[in-house]
């Protein structure tokens, strides 16, 4: 068994209630232009950035005109609307000191902008407890392309072997393996064991890794 020495984390469902909120400020976005994806299409794809959600919902690259304008308002209406009203799982912050107290050292690799990001890691404690941070911005492909979670290993300075990520979609799941790095996946993002299969544990969430921990792969190795 390798030690763990590092945990990448990803953030929207993972340590933040914000998948739905997501999910709902792409369907009213897209509305204001005249498209109307199902909401559980859209929410089936959340966790990948929008360089490859909106091409599926609408056929539109995010590099366009128009998907530079629907990406612009999307972000808009969830700093506005939904941002405010969101909250960190049970025992997000807890999970976090407890890993920091393990000697671990912490990343975050999220598929969100920065200016949104930012305002999540605090809604979790994570801004007090994280080494290093990447999001959509630093990179050209987001989830499921490895490019967010290679960054952030090389921000931990850690070998792939000795790092796990914690993440709540497929996406997390794909992108962690194709860059060589173990998944410990979470149910609270809304996706089922069948999806997140590729982790080498699961659990509900923060709060039950938490009390599980010494149990875990964080604590027995990977």
């Amino acid at each position: 068994m390798r030690p763990v020495r590092g945990v990448i984390l990803d953030v929207d469902g993972t340590l933040v209630d914000s998948n739905d909120a997501h999910a709902q400020a792409w369907v009213e976005a897209l509305a204001e232009h005249g498209l109307h994806p199902p909401f559980d299409q859209v929410r089936s794809l959340i966790g990948m950035g929008g360089d490859k959600l909106l091409p599926r919902i609408s056929g539109i690259q995010e590099d366009s005109p128009e998907g530079q304008a629907l990406s612009k308002r999307r972000r808009a209406i969830f700093k506005e609307r939904f941002l405010p009203h969101l909250h960190a799982f049970p025992g997000a912050k807890e999970l976090l000191a407890h890993m920091r107290a393990r000697g671990l050292k912490l990343a975050v690799a999220s598929s969100a902008r920065q200016d949104e990001l930012s305002p999540l890691l605090k809604l979790c404690g994570a801004d007090d407890l994280i080494q290093a941070q990447t999001s959509s911005d630093d990179v050209d492909h987001s989830k499921p392309d490895p490019d967010i979670v290679l960054a952030a290993l090389k921000r931990l300075v850690l070998p792939a072997e000795n790092v796990v990520m914690l993440g709540d979609t497929p996406y997390d799941v794909a992108a962690a393996q194709r860059a060589g790095v173990t998944v410990v996946a979470f149910r609270c993002g809304g996706w089922d064991d069948a999806r997140l299969a590729g982790a080498v544990a699961i659990y509900d969430g923060p709060a039950d890794l938490l009390q599980h921990c010494d149990d875990s792969p964080l604590a027995r190795g990977i």
